[in-house]
């Protein structure tokens, strides 16, 4: 195994001309202070570890799918794919992650989020290029500088050239490129010395160009960059030299370990694009925020494929990767209708405590296939309540939390038998229930899990999925729903209380009960901003009579007031408790 070695800027000047990277690589993952520590450690002479390339040669390009490096670097960038045709091919195996960030530091930008603001606010983002304060000293004791990953040299990103003055004198580290000549770097070194600050002694002049020609020294002359080239053309041989090399530094996630086995594999060679693709669809495109990941991904596409469901490297052999090839259409059919179903119900990204909970839906829906989840016909909409009120039990007492394989794979295989043996092929949630219970775990909300759900607050995620099971049977069509608070939250307030000669041990119990699970109703948009736009006591009183039995309100109406707001709760609690007793093992069958 014969190295090479090469000066950054050549190596630099190759990136996305005859350099790229394979279909195994994952995305970029280094942050900005980890690109600043990279360029600190070249100025200071310390090795960086070594490359490793594979030259691809004519017979082999049909095989490989290449992808551009990233020069910009946003949150949501991805590399591009490019085309190997007519051009020599360099794929890096092993240094994306140091190579990207020499790229972006002299020829690209990171961009950032200003610190403590939101990430949904457009103006907080900013594209960021990489400076060098060549008056900084790099064998000072700056303790700040110290502190922050041991960085000497003063390299900072920014979204524009900072002020220079008689302390600092801002260069950006990406135009050394232009430099490489000895003779232009003369010419360089003259002119910044000519633009320092009048008051630079000459001791910061020296340091100024001391600093410029180090940088130009790491870039052009130090043949910093030392690769192997691999030349053996077998995929398979390069896959496993990948997987080795890549053990050390940030290690490989397992996701992105399976992710790059299966876009070697891949027919189409377009694995990559076709799951992230999908996984952003989903949780950009339904109208809902879902939050699901390439790992879940992967995890459904084992399990309604009758693989063996745990999530390693040995499940995802040649033939289960072409067999979900295959199933692909069917497999992203289930995971959107599962999704779509569940988003419909209000559950979403925020109180969806597990992924894996809705993998024996997607699995029913996937073996479904003409299943129309909007409930067009009674047998739909009677098994999307059926599907709802079994995920919302098994959510509520974490059937699925922890080491879940077991769970799943019980819970496919009482569906698969189910849809083999039975007459209808309806949802079939208590089999499941039954099923998860003879698994040794709690299947389904019981006279035990009460208490702990009454004890659940307003802002908690799993409240919604309680106030979900308790209105059991609505009609989630067409409406959004809210948590409400029934004696209206703002009138709990300690300021107003206090107003009132309310003594302090009674505030503390009505500031304790006007979150709790016992004070909280769902209702539409729309009942709530009525609700909103007039006096509580005008609003309570003129519900129909079957509004308080439909929210289970006590009758005594003189509770509903803020004054009896522990008495409220604690009879609402005793009709919440009476609605989950006479759900339990009532649920669709």
């Amino acid at each position: 195994m014969a190295y090479a070695s090469s000066t950054i800027g050549s190596i630099i000047d190759d990136v996305n001309r005859t350099h790229f990277l394979p279909a195994i690589q994952r995305p970029f993952v280094w942050s900005s202070d980890q690109i600043i520590a990279l360029f600190d450690s070249l100025l200071k002479g310390y090795p960086i570890s070594s490359f490793m390339f594979w030259s691809v040669e004519e017979e082999t390009k049909a095989e490989v799918r290449c992808y551009k490096f990233l020069e910009n670097y946003r949150p949501d960038a991805r590399n591009e794919t490019t085309s190997a045709d007519g051009r020599s091919i360099i794929l890096v195996l092993d240094g994306q992650q140091r190579l990207t960030s020499l790229l972006i530091g002299l020829r690209g930008t990171f961009m950032e989020k200003a610190k403590g603001a939101r990430a949904t606010n457009a103006s907080a983002w900013s594209a960021k290029t990489l400076f060098i304060d060549l008056l900084k000293n790099p064998d000072g004791s700056d303790e700040e500088d110290e502190a922050e990953m041991g960085i000497t040299y003063g390299l900072a990103f920014h979204d524009r050239r900072p002020m220079n003055n008689a302390r600092h004198h801002w260069f950006k580290v990406g135009s050394i490129l232009d430099y490489q000549s000895d003779e232009r770097l003369e010419g360089l070194v003259a002119k910044i010395k000519s633009e320092l600050h009048d008051k630079v002694d000459d001791y910061g002049r020296q340091l100024a160009e001391d600093n410029l020609r180090q940088l130009h020294r790491v870039i052009w002359q130090d043949q910093a960059v030392n690769f192997y080239t691999e030349l053996d053309q077998s995929p398979d041989r390069v896959l496993d030299i990948f997987v080795r090399a890549n053990d050390g530094g940030t290690k490989l996630s397992k996701a992105d370990l399976l992710m790059s086995m299966i876009t070697s594999k891949w027919s189409s060679g377009s694995a990559r694009e076709d799951v992230l693709g999908f996984v952003d669809y989903i949780n950009r495109n339904l109208g809902a925020p879902n939050k699901i990941t390439k790992d879940f991904l992967l995890k459904a596409s084992l399990v309604v494929c009758d693989f063996d469901v745990t999530y390693n490297v040995k499940n995802f052999t040649k033939e289960a990767i072409a067999e979900i090839e295959r199933n692909w259409a069917g497999i992203k059919r289930a995971v959107e209708n599962t999704f779509r179903l569940i988003n419909k119900h209000g559950i979403v990204a925020d109180n969806l405590g597990s992924l894996n909970a809705v993998l024996p839906i997607t699995y029913y829906l996937y073996n479904t296939p003409d299943f129309d989840f909007r409930g067009s016909t009674e047998f739909e909409r009677m098994n999307a309540s059926a599907m709802h009120y079994w995920l919302l039990n098994s959510l509520l007492v974490g059937a699925f939390s922890g080491n879940s394989d077991q769970t799943i794979t019980i819970t496919r295989n009482a569906i698969r038998d189910h849809l083999r043996h039975a007459r209808e092929r309806d949802f079939p949630s208590q089999k499941l229930f039954d099923s998860v219970a003879k698994g040794g775990r709690i299947a389904q909300v019981d006279s035990h899990t009460i208490d702990t759900i009454l004890d659940w607050e307003y802002g908690k995620p799993r409240t919604f999925l309680a106030l979900s099971l308790l209105y059991h049977g609505i009609d989630w069509s067409g409406s959004t729903w809210h948590i409400d608070h029934i004696i209206p939250q703002a009138e709990a307030q300690k300021n107003v209380l206090r107003g009132r000669n309310i003594p302090e041990y009674r505030i503390q119990e009505m500031l304790d009960s006007v979150n709790r699970l016992g004070n909280l109703q769902l209702l539409r948009a729309e009942e709530n901003v009525e609700k909103g736009a007039l006096p509580f006591r005008s609003w309570i009183t003129g519900r129909r009579l079957d509004f308080y039995d439909h929210h289970m309100i006590p009758e005594r109406l003189d509770k509903c007031d803020i004054l009896h707001l522990p008495e409220f709760v604690k009879e609402r609690e005793k009709l919440i408790r009476k609605r989950l007793i006479e759900l339990l093992g009532q649920g669709p069958q």
